[in-house]
């Protein structure tokens, strides 16, 4: 799902991706286009150590910005790799599509490897940033007072709705100058062009891939672009491309709600929770009616006044990890209890303070109609995902993205998933992810056909690769072997360690 500047989605570091935008990458450029004949297993990429990490390589690949006008403007995609370990044993590269929308593949190859050292010592790891984030062609940027003048997330009135209407306009306006011609050319289908642009430019025949939440989408697009391309694919918890608005919205709510529901029985029973004993659910219902008083606080920033929407964020990246005890750690915290030494910052998306402000929900918008006719529609899709999520009642985040793409134009809208490849491909996902919901991997699995495999982890959080010795084996023996696993293959939940 879509990136968050949260300082909480910071701090846990294991729950979620939050990438910087503002690290540079030598390297030189690269003119994208088909395999020449022969290149197969020869990169075309001009390869140099990266400047903030030397341990890693880094390179560019020059892209249209309008793939309908090959010979328009570019842009350069900034990419990084770690080469195989053992190069008499390499079979090619993975590359690797980062969440989002917003995160930088850079920065992720910077970072300990996710992959298992059987994978990096068969495959170079490759990832990039995807066009409109940090360094490939600047991320989409926004004044910084306009930003801030943002209405309320939840409405409340068609007067809220109007207000909304009348400051997209501005705002989209804005941010459209300040980013360039790129901003009309962000969506998912564009983002999936330009990684068939990289596999050619790598010299592979065929792609290896892997995404993870909102990079699942690129590389679904890619399965119906280029349907006779692909080696092998993982596509690791789920975006459902096929929702309609609310349908999209009641999904994340029932989703977040099934995860505080497995927060709250493993403090029940667990004795290290801090609230052992005590009734979570009381507990965040009268923080929240707190929160909704202007008098919830943050206990180590100065003045930091918390509202209930941005409170329910922890209810999103508490439970991607999960990282539980400390997420009882802060709810106690913001009672009134001691403060951990591990306290992260606030939640939420709190105002800017310089000139300007990044906006990757406009990826989101292109990708997605999420279009209200007015109030009452907006109202039908706040009840029914209040309805599904008694504690929660809606999911923060795409409940806060939906007002911004009001207005915004659509590039790529919902539809059923079209893939007339023969490589079998991986989906997969656990039972309790708050952010890309089980039955969303499901109904990918169910779309894309008889070659889609579901593999299901039994457990929690956001993304399985790496979580287990079971989910990683399952996933290693098809990336490397191209092994799929038996119809209806799970691996049982462990215990989180967070």
């Amino acid at each position: 799902m879509p990136k968050r500047t949260s300082l909480l989605v910071t701090t846990l570091a294991a729950v979620a991706t939050v990438l910087s935008a503002t690290a540079a990458c030598a390297a030189d450029e690269t003119v994208a286009g088909e395999n020449p004949p022969g290149a197969a297993g020869k990169s075309g990429i001009a390869w140099k150590p990266c400047e903030e990490e030397p341990s890693v390589e880094c390179g560019t690949v020059r892209v249209p910005i309008d793939w309908s006008k090959p010979d328009g403007r570019t842009i350069d995609l900034a990419l990084a790799r770690r080469k195989a370990t053992d190069p008499a044993a390499r079979i090619g590269s993975v590359l690797a599509n980062p969440g989002g929308p917003g995160n930088s593949g850079v920065e992720d190859i910077y970072r300990s490897s996710r992959f298992s050292a059987e994978v990096q010592r068969r495959f170079d790891i490759v990832s990039y940033d995807p066009r409109g984030v940090a360094r490939s062609g600047g991320p989409v940027t926004c004044s910084g007072p306009v930003f801030n003048e943002m209405p309320s997330p939840i409405m409340k009135s068609q007067a809220d709705y109007d207000k909304w209407i009348a400051f997209n306009k501005k705002l989209h306006a804005d941010c459209r100058q300040r980013t360039g011609p790129l901003y009309d050319h962000l969506d998912s289908v564009n983002v999936a062009r330009d990684m068939d642009a990289i596999r050619a430019a790598l010299g592979d025949e065929k792609l290896t891939s892997y995404g993870v939440s909102y990079g699942t989408l690129a590389q679904q697009m890619y399965a119906e672009l280029f349907p006779d391309r692909i080696r092998a694919m993982v596509l690791d918890g789920n975006m459902d491309h096929s929702l309609s608005v609310k349908a999209f919205q009641v999904s994340e709510a029932a989703a977040v709600q099934d995860a505080f529901d497995e927060f709250v029985a493993w403090c029940e029973k667990d004795t290290e929770c801090v609230l052992h004993g005590r009734d979570v659910r009381a507990l965040w219902k009268k923080l929240l009616d707190k929160a909704d008083r202007g008098e919830l606080y943050w206990p180590t920033v100065p003045d930091a006044q918390i509202s209930a929407h941005n409170l329910r964020w922890l209810g999103v990246t508490m439970n991607e990890g999960p990282t539980w005890r400390l997420a009882a750690k802060v709810l106690h915290a913001l009672d009134g209890g001691p403060v951990p030494d591990d306290m992260p910052g606030p939640p939420g998306n709190p105002p800017v303070h310089g000139p300007t402000a990044e906006l990757p929900t406009a990826i989101l918008c292109q990708d997605h109609n999420l279009a209200l006719r007015n109030y009452n529609e907006y109202a039908g899709v706040m009840s029914g995902a209040n309805a599904v999520a008694p504690d929660m009642r809606y999911n923060p985040m795409p409940m806060g993205d939906m007002p911004i793409c009001q207005g915004h134009p659509v590039t790529n809208p919902q539809h059923r998933l079209r893939y007339k490849g023969s490589t079998p491909l991986m989906v997969t996902t656990s039972l309790h992810d708050p952010s890309t919901p089980y039955a969303w991997s499901a109904n990918v699995a169910k779309q894309l056909g008889s070659k889609a495999r579901l593999f299901t982890y039994e457990g929690w959080g956001h993304g399985i690769y790496g979580r287990t010795q079971c989910t990683t084996a399952a996933l290693d023996g098809y990336l490397i072997s191209g092994t799929v696993p038996a119809q209806g293959a799970r691996c049982p939940a462990e215990p989180p360690q967070g």
